[in-house]
């Protein structure tokens, strides 16, 4: 690196975005950082974003068990890599992973909450043992990413109503809910009951 790129490096002038290739596809991938929480969000983009159609998103929520490690306990790994795979048929769309590791009670009681499940507490329930809410999550921040890159109108790939909710009611257009029922299996399927039967979540086990 340059001298002047290191005085650039160090003024921050240097876009926080760059070419990511996946076996999914080329993506771009751009970081954007939220003052209030500390944390850095990425977004991963193909195509152009800017056409009359709306786009193909996915919000997904950090999950270093099942995304990193494989984990069979949930489904979160097989949703990301499946949803990178939509994006890429379509030829165009975005995936937001936003650091809410655990339905946004952290890695740490997270895995305090696994064992609580590994005694016989349903997910919903070892929230709530542990005095959190059932999904402490909020997607102001993905909003706001969504509107830093001009998109305003979505097609929004997600089981969760809440998704939808929350978005519409921070004034993006969902024009349509797409499901993605992936990576169902014996270890993980209580926890997608509950999402179905206790948290409102459109799961339909025959989609699988």
């Amino acid at each position: 690196m340059t001298p002047e790129k290191i005085r650039l490096a160090e003024l921050g002038e240097i876009p926080s975005e760059a070419k990511l290739p996946t076996p999914h596809g080329e993506f771009k991938i751009r970081v954007f950082h939220e003052a209030e929480t500390g944390m850095d969000h990425v977004v991963l983009t193909l195509g152009d974003m800017g056409g009359p159609d709306p786009v193909l998103v996915r919000m997904h929520s950090e999950c270093l068990t099942g995304d990193v490690f494989g984990s069979m306990r949930c489904d979160c790994g097989a949703q990301l890599n499946a949803a990178m795979d939509m994006v890429r048929e379509r030829g165009w769309g975005a995936l937001l992973y936003l650091r809410q590791e655990g339905r946004g009670i952290g890695l740490h009681a997270k895995i305090q909450a696994y064992h609580l499940q590994d005694e016989g507490a349903d997910t919903l329930d070892a929230n709530l043992l542990l005095g959190y809410p059932a999904d402490a999550r909020n997607y102001r921040i993905a909003a706001e990413m969504l509107e830093a890159m001009g998109i305003n109108r979505v097609c929004l790939i997600t089981n969760n109503p809440d998704k939808v909710e929350q978005l519409s009611s921070l004034g993006v257009d969902v024009v349509e809910r797409i499901s993605l029922v992936v990576g169902v299996g014996d270890e993980n399927r209580g926890y997608l009951e509950t999402k179905a039967l206790r948290m409102g979540h459109n799961i339909t086990f025959e989609e699988k």
